[in-house]
Parts: C-alpha cells; structure tokens; sequence
C-alpha cells in the first residue's frame, strides 16, 4: 500500500485482497468505466483508492441483488449529475422495489413447485402397484385432482 497524501493507494493485488475479488474482476469493471480511479504509477499502474474499494463492495452488494453490471453502470454513473445523490437514491429505490417484486413472485413460484413436487413424492408413496399405475382409488379424494394429468373421471 503507498500512501500518497495523507491518502491511501493500492495496486490491483492489494484491492483485490480487501475486496476478495480477483483481479481480472477489478480490471474487467475497471474497462466497464464502474471504478473512476485515474491515478498511476511512474510505471503505469493503476492505484485504487479506498473509494474505489467502497465502489468494489457496493458493487458486490449490487450483484448479490440480482442487479445487472449495465444496471449497476447506469447507477454510478448518475452520481456525474447529481452530487447531492437524490438521483441515484431515487434510482436505487426504484430498482430496489423492482427486485423485491421479482423476488416475491419467485418465491410464489418457488412454492408452488415444492407443493407440486411434494404431491407427486407423496403420490409415488402411496401407489402399491407398478410404477406407471396410477393410484386409481386414492384420485376422488386428492388435493391435487384438478392438477393432475393422470386423473380419470
């Protein structure tokens, strides 16, 4: 780590140590324009500041919600608009609510699939005879009679 006025600067190894991402990671977001670091070395190498780290764990944060690297691109980026950043929090509270929409309706489908899987287990359980017979007596009072592809009326 060089400290250069009073502010700390790192090379890629470092960052990708504090972030516990990799370093083609960080070059790859770096090329996507996600880091704003400008600063060199005498040798060309980039130094990342610790404001790049904070950029590097909310992306992480950001990608652990289901959030895309050009949604998560167009978000930083409105910080170039807006300094006081009610565009971003607006944005972000937006996306925010979107994604917990997706997720709610994900977890109904979650739960239906785990109904539809715990009929079918309890179903295979209970046919005595072959596999391909279906458990005939047990249809009239099944709670899945309307679902089930094998009912015979």
């Amino acid at each position: 780590m060089l400290v250069l006025m009073n502010h700390k600067r790192y090379r890629i190894g470092q960052l990708s140590k504090l972030s516990g991402l990799t370093e083609r990671t960080i070059r790859y977001y770096d090329e996507l324009g996600l880091l704003k670091t400008k600063t060199k070395t005498q040798g060309g190498q980039r130094l990342y500041s610790d404001s790049d780290l904070i950029y590097l764990k909310r992306i992480m944060e950001l990608k652990a919600l289901s959030f895309s690297l050009d949604e998560i691109k167009r978000i930083i980026n409105l910080g170039d608009e807006d300094e006081s950043g009610e565009k971003r929090r607006a944005v972000l509270l937006e996306n925010y609510r979107q994604k917990l929409d997706d997720a709610r309706r994900r977890l109904e489908s979650l739960k239906e699939n785990i109904s539809t899987l715990e009929w079918h287990i309890k179903q295979l359980e209970m046919t005595a005879g072959s596999f391909k017979d279906c458990p005939g007596s047990l249809c009239k009072d099944c709670t899945f009679r309307e679902s089930c592809s094998f009912t015979q009326d």
